[in-house]
């Protein structure tokens, strides 16, 4: 098992210097009269990974979208890998790795099919594509399980495998798209493992959707929280419960963020609150 503390940190004192694998202006986009982002910000530096929170319809889908060149956006600007996602969509396309939630990988194909078929998508070839199916294969822990129907896969296998065939072509950023929903905890801890093994081992840039705090907690070097279209907290996970409270954990942070409710009640502390209520609720 790969721990997070063996993995060096994002340094926050070399931001001023590292380019920027993601960068976010002002976006605005509309479905109809529904507004879904209202002019966010957003800069995510190489190397990073980088967790975007927020309950459902807060915008997170909308703007994943946007930077995987999936949806135009109604205004502002997005630029990932120093491509602009508007005028070269294509050349974006050429620079990440997107795992959306919905299932990706074909059951009827086996493990090394699909990623025969994600080379030749993405025009890999020859001795090439070889050797990089059979890198990814055993990067993921997958060699053995190769030559057998993605149907008898279990779900943190086939959320591997995803990895590996979004991994084939070397993307400079990777989205992911809640990759460990429906996982056991075993599962999860596998692919944070690979997350993690693939920051350190390529810098590959890497922003996840999640709910999951304690996944958020443990992958993330960086957090941003939205609500309602807008970007309501930027900071580090240990910031951000800092400013919540000195006792605050992120399911704190996300709440006290994401409800549009002031950190202070009558009563005492947002967390002071939720235990007593907690209590009351236990005691019926």
């Amino acid at each position: 098992m790969i721990e997070k503390h063996l993995v060096p940190p994002f340094a926050p004192t070399m931001k001023s210097i590292d380019p920027l694998a993601v960068e976010v202006a002002g976006l605005v986009h509309h479905y109809g009269n529904f507004v879904a982002l209202k002019g966010i910000d957003l800069q995510i530096h190489q190397g990073q990974i980088f967790g975007l929170l927020g309950p459902n319809g807060a915008g997170k889908s909308t703007a994943l979208k946007i930077l995987t060149t999936l949806l135009t956006p109604t205004a502002g600007s997005a630029h990932v890998a120093g491509i602009d996602v508007i005028q070269s969509p294509l050349q974006v396309r050429a620079k990440i790795g997107y795992v959306p939630q919905m299932l990706s990988a074909d059951g009827a194909l086996t493990g090394y099919e699909n990623l025969r078929l994600s080379a030749r998508l993405y025009d890999i070839r020859g001795k090439d594509r070889e050797q990089r199916i059979t890198e990814a294969l055993q990067f993921m822990g997958m060699s053995e399980a190769a030559a057998k129907l993605v149907k008898t896969y279990s779900g943190g296998m086939i959320r591997r495998l995803e990895l590996a065939q979004a991994m084939l072509h070397r993307p400079s950023v990777l989205f992911l798209d809640e990759p460990t929903i429906g996982l056991d905890p075993v599962a999860r801890r596998h692919v944070w493992d690979r997350l993690l093994e693939l920051r350190r081992q390529y810098g590959i840039t890497v922003l996840i959707t999640t709910h999951d705090m304690e996944e958020a907690d443990f992958l993330c070097d960086e957090l941003a929280i939205l609500h309602q279209g807008t970007v309501t907290a930027v900071g580090t996970p240990a910031a951000l419960k800092q400013q919540v409270g000195p006792d605050a954990d992120l399911n704190d942070v996300f709440s006290h963020y994401s409800s549009g409710s002031a950190l202070q009640e009558e009563g005492g502390r947002y967390r002071d609150v939720r235990k007593t209520r907690t209590t009351a609720r236990r005691l019926g």
